[in-house]
């Protein structure tokens, strides 16, 4: 009996929390109101690293997060006032400083309700299509519907992302979705600066979290600069739970062409 419960406790140990390293890490960020003009086209270069991490794979051949770096251009298009196309193209380098492409992503953003002259509620949907390398996910195919809410002022930003992840691949399809929540708030301290806080929580299964130190949940202090032609988001943060990355860099670049 007592194997038998040692047993089960390092499988609730080992297996569970490798259920909150599902995804590739190349895109850390709360979406908000920002969406391209009608015909307008832009590219933002996402850059993230992890100084102390996870380094034990969750399955054979897995390329794990720590001291590793992700570095993912993306390409949007304004499609209409209230629609936005995107593709992603996520390199990531391993901890020996091996350098690969880790797949192709799609996304589709709808913002229906935005803000008037830059303040007041928003709110859409962003539907991102993904086909990422076995070595960066055990779920090769998936589906992202990611739900954007939030309130603008002129000094506040309040953003909240309810995520609902859809395996579509590797005998994980028409299982229950995952379910991911971010949150964002931040203060403008000076003209085109505002810093605050995003917190990222990766909680199971929808409808059948799991318990709160097998969640993937961090915390991040962060900086947004627009200040052209400076435009970036930075962040330090910090793994609140046992299943998280103790420590991850991270940082969004909009670039000019």
């Amino acid at each position: 009996m007592h194997r038998l419960a040692a047993a089960l406790l390092f499988t609730i140990a080992t297996v569970i929390p490798r259920l909150a390293h599902a995804d590739l890490q190349d895109e850390i960020q709360v979406y908000d109101d920002r969406i391209n003009e009608p015909g307008e086209f832009g590219i933002e270069l996402h850059v993230n690293t992890t100084p102390s991490g996870r380094s034990l794979p969750d399955y054979p051949g897995e390329v794990t997060p720590d001291h590793g770096w992700r570095v993912t251009p993306e390409f949007s298009w304004g499609l209409t006032k209230t629609l936005e196309a995107g593709l992603y193209l996520p390199f990531a380098r391993d901890a020996r400083g091996q350098w690969d492409l880790a797949g192709l992503k799609l996304r589709l953003k709808w913002l229906p309700w935005q803000t008037e002259d830059g303040r007041g509620g928003f709110g859409g949907l962003n539907l991102e299509l993904s086909r990422v390398a076995e070595k960066y996910s055990q779920v090769r195919s998936s589906l992202e519907a990611r739900f954007i809410g939030g309130w603008r002022s002129d000094d506040w930003l309040l953003a909240v992302n309810p995520i609902l992840g859809f395996a579509l691949s590797d005998g994980q399809a028409g299982q229950r979705p995952d379910f991911d929540l971010d949150l964002k708030a931040t203060r403008r301290f000076a003209e085109g600066l505002s810093t605050g806080l995003e917190y990222y929580a990766a909680t199971g299964p929808l409808g059948k979290p799991l318990p709160k130190q097998l969640q993937d949940n961090r915390l991040f202090a962060v900086i947004d600069v627009d200040r052209k032609p400076w435009i970036f988001n930075f962040g330090v943060g910090y793994g609140l739970t046992d299943a998280a990355d103790r420590w991850t860099v991270k940082a969004i670049f909009e670039l000019p062409f």
